[in-house]
Order: C-alpha cells, then sequence, then structure tokens
C-alpha cells in the first residue's frame, strides 16, 4: 500500500451526465436519465420529505430528470466547497451553512473523473474507495425501484453497474470499487445482476435496510422471498451494502427539525440489523455478510446486549429453530459498521468488536472528513492499539473485500 493507509468504505460517485444516454439501447436514450438545467434551489426538509425551494434569484444549478422524477444536484451530495488546499473538518460543516443546488460546472472533477479522483484520493492518503450510487439512482437504486416501465428500470440499473465497473474502476489497478445497484423489485433478477457483476470482480452490491418500508417483502418473509439473492451472495462474497437513508429518513413527528433526524440518522440501521440477527439469514447462508453505512457503531454493543437477553430469556419471541445462537455470535460473524468520527463506539471497541469495523471519508458528500481524513481518524483511534488502528483504517476492509494491498 505505500503511504497510502485508508480503505474508505463509503465514499459516492457522482454519476456523469453523459452515463445512460451513452449506455442505453437506442429505443430507450430519450427516456435516459439526463441533466438539464434550470432555476437554482435551496433544500430543506418537512417532515420525511425534502423540499427543493426554487427561486430565479438564486445561481442556476442542474438537475437529473428520469421520467416523473426531477431531481436538483445539491451540495449536500456533491460539496462544491471542497478545493485542494487543507480545510478543516468542521469549517464545512457549520450550522450556518445552507444546502443549495449546484452545477456539474461548481464541482471537483474528482467527484466524476475516475483519474481524478485517485488523483484527490491520493491527496487523502486513501488507497482503495468503495463508491455507492449517489445522485439519481439513491443509495439502493430507490429511483428505478419505483419506475413504472421495470425493463428500462432494468436497463438502467445494468447500464449504470457496467460503467461503475469498466469506466469507474476499470483502469483504477483496483482502488476504485463500485458498489453495484441490485434490482429490488425481482429476487431472481437480482440474484442474477449479482452473479453477472461478481463474475467481473465486483464486491459488493446496494440494498435497503428496511425492505418492508420500500414496498417490498421483508427478510422475515414467510416464503422466503429473498432467498435467490441472499444464495447468490453467499456463493460469490458479494457484501450486502446498506446506507443510511436507504429505507428513507426516520422521523419523529413531522414538525421536528432536521437536526433530529441527522442525529437519529442511526436509527433504521438499528432496526435492520435486529430484523437480521432474528431473522435465520446468517444460519441458512452461512458465507453472508452485511454492512452498514454511514450509521456509526456507538449503539451497537447496547443493542446486542439486549438481543442476547431477549434470544436468552424469550424464546417464545422468535423460532429458535431459525436463531440457534446468540444474535451477538452472528453479529461478530457476519456484520459490519462504518465510521467517520464515532468517540464513544472507539472508546468502546472491545464491545463494538475491533474485527466488525471499518472506516470510511464519505466523499464527496458535505460530511466527508476530505482531505483530512487520515489526521481525523489518527484522532479518533488514538486510544487504540496499533493492530487495531491497522485493523480499522484498512485490515478488516481488506478481507471483507478480498483486497491484496
Amino acid at each position: 500500500m505505500d503511504s497510502l493507509e485508508i480503505i474508505s468504505c463509503d465514499d459516492h460517485m457522482v454519476e456523469p451526465p453523459h452515463l445512460w444516454e451513452s449506455r442505453l439501447p437506442a429505443k430507450f436514450r430519450e427516456q435516459a436519465p439526463r441533466v438539464e438545467r434550470g432555476p437554482g434551489v435551496q433544500w430543506s426538509m418537512s417532515g420525511d420529505k425534502e423540499v427543493f425551494l426554487a427561486s430565479e434569484d438564486l445561481p442556476l444549478c442542474d438537475y437529473w430528470v428520469f421520467g416523473d422524477v426531477r431531481m436538483p444536484v445539491t451540495n449536500s451530495f456533491a460539496d462544491a466547497s471542497l478545493s485542494a488546499d487543507s480545510l478543516s473538518f468542521t469549517a464545512r460543516t457549520g450550522a450556518d451553512e445552507q444546502m443549495m443546488g449546484i452545477t456539474y460546472d461548481d464541482m471537483r472533477p474528482g467527484f466524476y473523473e475516475p483519474k481524478e479522483r485517485l488523483a484527490d484520493m491520493d491527496l487523502n492518503h486513501v488507497y482503495a474507495s468503495l463508491c455507492y450510487p449517489n445522485l439519481i439512482p439513491r443509495f439502493a437504486g430507490q429511483t428505478f425501484l419505483q419506475a413504472v416501465d421495470k425493463e428500462l428500470a432494468l436497463l438502467c440499473v445494468q447500464a449504470y453497474n457496467d460503467w461503475g465497473v469498466e469506466e469507474w474502476g476499470g483502469d483504477s489497478d483496483g482502488r476504485l470499487l463500485p458498489i453495484c445497484i441490485t434490482p429490488l423489485w425481482d429476487a431472481g433478477i437480482a440474484a442474477a445482476e449479482v452473479y453477472r457483476n461478481a463474475a467481473r470482480g465486483v464486491r459488493a452490491m446496494t440494498f435497503t435496510e428496511l425492505p418492508g418500508y420500500l414496498g417490498l417483502p421483508s427478510i422475515h418473509n414467510k416464503d422466503r422471498y429473498w432467498d435467490p439473492f441472499f444464495q447468490a451472495c453467499n456463493e460469490t462474497g458479494v457484501v450486502i451494502a446498506m446506507h443510511v437513508g436507504s429505507s428513507g429518513v426516520p422521523i419523529s413527528s413531522a414538525d421536528a427539525p432536521t437536526a433530529v433526524q441527522s442525529a437519529a440518522c442511526f436509527t433504521y440501521a438499528q432496526l435492520s440489523m435486529t430484523d437480521w440477527l432474528f431473522s435465520g439469514v446468517f444460519e441458512r447462508f452461512p458465507n453472508v455478510k452485511i454492512m452498514y453505512s454511514e450509521a456509526e457503531i456507538g449503539w451497537i454493543p447496547a443493542l446486542l446486549e439486549r438481543a442476547d437477553r431477549k434470544w436468552e430469556e424469550s424464546p417464545g419471541y422468535y423460532n429458535p429453530t431459525l436463531v440457534p445462537r446468540r444474535p451477538s455470535e452472528y453479529y461478530r460473524d457476519h456484520v459490519f459498521g462504518c465510521i467517520v468520527t464515532d468517540r464513544y463506539g472507539v472508546a468502546n471497541i472491545e464491545a463494538v468488536g475491533e474485527d466488525n469495523v471499518l472506516f470510511e471519508t464519505d466523499y464527496p458528500h458535505k460530511a466527508t472528513s476530505w482531505p483530512n481524513s487520515l489526521a481525523i481518524a489518527e484522532e479518533e483511534l488514538a486510544g487504540l492499539t496499533e493492530a487495531q488502528r491497522v485493523k480499522i483504517l484498512y485490515g478488516n476492509a481488506a478481507k471483507l473485500f478480498r483486497l491484496e494491498c
């Protein structure tokens, strides 16, 4: 790895404007996701819904358009304040900073150009980066799940995955690792896409934390709806990657400030992990691995303690045949959490599990630690042993994703 010291397990590609228009069959190109420029917007939240207030008084911004979806590009997903200069982590995330619409002209080329991304990774001591979808697909491909024309939706998913493998990661010498989109509307098609992408070296596929929240069968489904997908991941070693926001945004009340949602963003990850631990999936598919991105880790010990207590004291609350081992045992063998900053979680690393923690820089989102990720990591992990720091910064990820570095 030379002097590069981080494997980031949660970054994002900013999809280039040409992606779908250049890869879909000719008869679908007019319906492909595309970029249009329009009035500027200011972003806000209303309950669990994003609100974009357009104004002719604001600078122009770009919009991704697909069917009835018209999504402005905002600096929350592509932080236009990033520069090559040394920037403080806190200066870019101050409470007074507005989330606004931007254009591709406002972005660093490293947001969407592979060679420029590698240069930005070098500046940040990042050896390899696993990259989620970002704008129009959303973090688990929800936009294509909701599309009416599923033939077009599948072609869009496959075009994205092809671009990720061939253009994004193709010439990176294994450093740019796409997390491919899973076609969530059909578990059999999803399994086929796992096999297709695993055959060309893909290490992870998207999934949603809580399928039921998207109108899909849960992982407890009595007919085992998701088993073809799980079996494909079990056979290929492809990691099931779940990002906060992949099932929606936790909301306490319609009039709660956005700070409530942001502070409690890991809530759905808690519910999801509990689902998995009591589902029996890990018992049926012993090679399946799952990871939670941007959910942090400080909450995990309390959840495991309570889950183990319920497993021991209340076998009537679950099916002991499906879950013959303690939930914490399944966790140790199958579940990974990611951190940018989580001092409480790091301070309780023994309870969290030093083998279950991955590092992320979240580039190019507004919360990214770029270009100071290594300095921030060294401060966060200062109380750990050198062996523990190595595991969290790159060792666990290298093992999980079978990377040679």
